[in-house]
């Protein structure tokens, strides 16, 4: 690996980002942030301040991706965040960093009040340090008859002053949350998310066709008003819809549940559906449909990784729920609904492409699509001049290589 005393690193290959590929090109990074990205005929790197620096030597057909973003993860390496214990959580973050998720979410799932708000406090320390872009609370406002793998001890309709105790607990750190619009008191929970900066999921739900649509509608305005509280940080302006098809009825011609709503809305750019993309969650012809019918740039690829994620097949938790890893497939041991994902981002963007999607798109809804549901589309995401220097290098079979956040090299997996 070349050095650079001033942190300085030229790569050369073909860029992927934005929806687009860039063959020839370079990106160069100072400082932690990319000074230049584009046609490498269009570089001088002595005018650019990087006369001297040597160019990193890639293998050929080897590919220049954005760090990638997931918004919707459990854990990874071992490490259950839902759990809150602090070194398995840190184990999990330095293994997805160095995976290629540059930037996640936690996400915990429905459980005690103190609980949450055990997890929250750890996560928002993590999220303090910069190794988290916050939390994602996945319960406990969810539907009982759609909780798959949320404990029903724990579900609840929603409560003003326990999200106000859970807001005020995250310090602005909790970025999204997951809600069933049909349950008492979902509207105005949305809005009172909205309004501190948080951005609303629709999920785990057995609603209908016209309460999807209506609540995906009526969180869009909450969002798009502004009207946060003082100091709020501003996040993206659509609401999200917690991985389209799971946790929630299937589409059916005569019954269509929340499914065909959430698609109208996607396609009409009113929301972002959550896809877990793993060949587990969702087939392959699934995964090419919604593409086709939304589009990459309403689409957010996810992991929904637990702490099998890294690790071979065996007993895990999530949560307080006992889990068993059988072929790469999670399962509550009681009930054997499914219990989260076990594949990385880049595992996800790879059989998206397997399922026909191209590559650039499929890049966009793991990168710059949630980006922007983050509020972080003009810091990260993108390979752009100004970004933070986050880019995964794969081969031509999107096999990883090399991973750098915010200009450091991560050390290789294992």
């Amino acid at each position: 690996m070349n050095f650079d005393p001033a942190g300085r690193h030229l790569l050369y290959g073909t860029v992927v980002s934005d929806g687009a590929a860039q063959h020839d090109a370079v990106v160069a990074v100072a400082a932690g942030r990319i000074a230049y990205a584009g046609p490498a005929a269009g570089f001088s790197p002595g005018p650019a301040g990087f006369s001297g620096v040597p160019a990193m030597e890639l293998p050929p057909g080897s590919l220049i991706l954005p760090g990638l973003v997931d918004l919707h993860c459990h854990g990874a390496y071992g490490g259950d965040f839902p759990g809150g214990e602090e070194a398995a959580a840190r184990r999990a973050i330095d293994f997805l960093h160095r995976a290629g998720t540059t930037t996640l979410l936690a996400s915990l799932v429905t459980a005690s009040r103190e609980s949450l708000l055990r997890g929250i406090a750890l996560h928002a320390l993590l999220s303090g340090e910069g190794l988290l872009a916050g939390i994602h609370l996945e319960g406990p406002f969810l539907a009982a008859a759609r909780c798959g793998a949320q404990d029903p001890d724990f579900l609840r309709d929603p409560d003003p002053e326990l999200l106000a105790e859970l807001v005020a607990a995250a310090r602005g750190t909790l970025a999204t949350m997951s809600f069933a619009p049909e349950l008492p008191g979902a509207d105005a929970l949305a809005r009172q998310l909205a309004g501190h900066g948080v951005v609303p999921s629709l999920g785990h739900t057995d609603c209908d066709d016209a309460t999807a649509a209506a609540a995906l509608s009526s969180a869009g305005e909450a969002l798009r008003s502004g009207a946060r509280q003082p100091g709020v940080p501003a996040r993206g302006t659509r609401p999200t819809v917690t991985h389209l098809f799971n946790g929630m009825p299937p589409l059916h011609h005569r019954a269509p549940g929340p499914v065909a709503a959430c698609l109208r809305s996607a396609a009409a750019g009113g929301a972002v559906l959550e896809l877990i993309a793993d060949g587990t969650h969702l087939d392959p012809a699934v995964v090419a449909t919604v593409f086709a019918l939304a589009g990459a740039a309403n689409i957010a690829l996810v992991t929904d990784s637990m702490a099998a994620a890294g690790l071979p097949d065996g007993g895990y938790s999530l949560g307080s729920s006992a889990v068993t890893v059988a072929a790469g497939v999670a399962r509550l041991d009681d009930g054997g609904a499914l219990a989260g994902g076990t594949a990385t981002m880049l595992d996800v963007v790879r059989r998206t492409v397997a399922a026909g999607v191209p590559l650039t798109d499929a890049v966009r809804s793991a990168t710059a699509v949630p980006a922007a549901v983050l509020g972080l589309g003009a810091e990260l995401g993108s390979l752009r001049r100004g970004f933070r220097a986050d880019a995964v290098i794969v081969n031509s079979g999107l096999d990883l290589l090399r991973v750098m956040r915010s200009g450091e090299w991560l050390a290789a997996l294992s």
